[in-house]
């Protein structure tokens, strides 16, 4: 190929490049004469590159005569100096228009490396305003935003992960990239890898969704509630909407969400007190009244309620209080007087009912010696079934809450709730909700007892 051949090749690549630019560029010689004009500078201006190129600045046809001199002499003092430089000036368009415009110029050395002439990148100051707000705005939310924001990449593995995501996650930023969400969550993850799918699939939701997770962390596992909002990010180069991930923003919401349930929580069970009072007072039998409380307090508590009696409270009903767990030579036995509550009615032992053979670290022997609640839970390298059986308890049993019955200064016995391997241990607030159950079932035991008792007192 001739050197003419490679000019021209040369030339017809650079002026592909140029007309290709998303930006307007033109170029001056050292004279400032115009060599280049793309298509984006034809686009904003209306002026085609025939008529631009060849001329002497813009004087007389770009700009108004009264700021042609300052412009070019903005623009061709970049040949002398490095770097580049930024200004903003009003240029005039082919219909007569004025367009403010934002310039990056910079100097073109020649071969010797002295200043050859200017090129000159321009855009319309609204759009360039609008990239730099887009520049700024991804910025500040990948470093100073208050809430979490990950960029979660089409294989749903975290790309960028900004500061405060990261201390949600407790990990470094770094640490987070590339991972698999499952290593991330231990629960939960299932959840978000829909929402996330769902997102790539068919866009963003129309509102905020809040999601329970738990996170793996150095310090354990933390249960953790997310607001969170989704958005498809699509290349704004391809022809076609090419999704490269989705943009996951969220915010903490775990302590008002927790005081909401506590608040929910601590409203049903005193509406379920209320109501089983209600019912409690239109029975005749005393025994039936304590039924019908346990009845209503293992609605959305637990699965089973056991009640045991002592053996030993076959005495007269006013005798002096029991001398208590320090007793010496105390041994307390239990009869078992019911199993749940439901459509059971609540009995006294029978006469030589045999106790249960209870061990005695057995919770609700502990509960007596503490006359306060007793919380238990099956471990976690232990069948709950077995578990269960080893206490006398039913065998789906796998968290327990064992609080005393007592009355008028006497201990009647224990009230036992038992809870499922798929619900959780019971807490504090669940302990102080079952003494409030037991002491009113044992006023209606103690009724009971009285009741029976006092014709063969007679």
């Amino acid at each position: 190929m001739s050197v003419s051949g490679r000019d021209e090749t040369t030339d017809d690549l650079l002026a592909a490049l140029l007309d290709g630019m998303d930006a307007a560029l033109c170029a001056f010689d050292a004279d400032g004469v115009i060599t280049h004009w793309n298509r984006e500078a034809e686009r904003i201006l209306g002026w085609t590159a025939a008529e631009a190129v060849g001329r002497r600045g813009f004087a007389g046809w770009a700009v108004r005569a009264a700021d042609a001199h300052d412009v070019e002499e903005r623009l061709m003092s970049a040949q002398d100096a490095p770097g580049r430089h930024v200004h903003e000036f009003a240029l005039l368009t082919k219909d007569g228009g004025r367009v403010l415009v934002r310039t990056q110029s910079a100097g073109v050395p020649g071969a010797d490396g002295k200043p050859a002439g200017v090129y000159c990148a321009f855009s319309e100051v609204h759009a360039q305003i609008d990239l730099e707000r887009s520049i700024a705005l991804s910025e500040a939310l990948l470093e100073d935003a208050s809430w979490g924001v990950v960029l979660v990449d089409v294989d749903l593995r975290p790309a960028v992960v900004n500061l405060h995501a990261a201390r949600a996650f407790g990990s470094g930023r770094t640490a987070l990239l590339g991972r698999p969400l499952g290593e991330l969550l231990a629960q939960g993850v299932e959840e978000l890898e829909g929402a996330l799918q769902h997102v790539l699939a068919e866009g963003a939701p129309p509102a905020p969704v809040e999601l329970w997770v738990t996170v793996r962390t150095p310090e354990g596992a933390r249960r953790r509630c997310w607001r969170s909002g989704f958005l498809r990010l699509a290349s704004p180069l391809a022809e076609e909407p090419v999704p490269l991930g989705v943009g996951w923003l969220f915010q903490d919401i775990t302590e008002a969400r927790r005081a909401e349930l506590d608040t929910g929580q601590l409203r049903f069970r005193s509406n379920q007190l209320y109501r089983a009072g209600r019912a409690a007072a239109e029975c005749d039998d005393p025994a039936e009244a304590a039924a019908v409380r346990l009845d209503f307090a293992l609605a959305g508590f637990a699965e089973h309620a056991l009640v045991d009696v002592l053996d030993d409270l076959d005495g007269p009903p006013d005798a002096d209080p029991d001398p208590g767990p320090a007793a010496p030579g105390r041994r307390r036995r239990l009869v078992r007087s019911a199993v749940s509550a439901s459509g059971q009615t609540l009995l006294l032992p029978a006469p030589g009912a045999i106790p249960v053979r209870y061990a005695g670290t057995h919770p609700a022997l502990q509960a007596l010696d503490r006359i306060g609640p007793v919380r238990a839970s099956a471990p976690a390298g232990e069948p709950s079934e077995q578990w269960a059986r080893a206490r006398h308890w039913p065998p789906d049993a796998a968290h327990a809450l064992c609080t005393v019955l007592r009355s008028r200064g006497r201990t009647l016995g224990a009230l036992t709730f038992l809870r499922g391997p798929s619900r959780p241990a019971f807490e504090r607030a669940d302990a102080l909700y079952a003494e409030e159950v037991a002491s009113r079932v044992a006023a209606d035991l103690d009724l009971a007892r009285r009741t029976v008792i006092r014709p063969a007192d007679l």
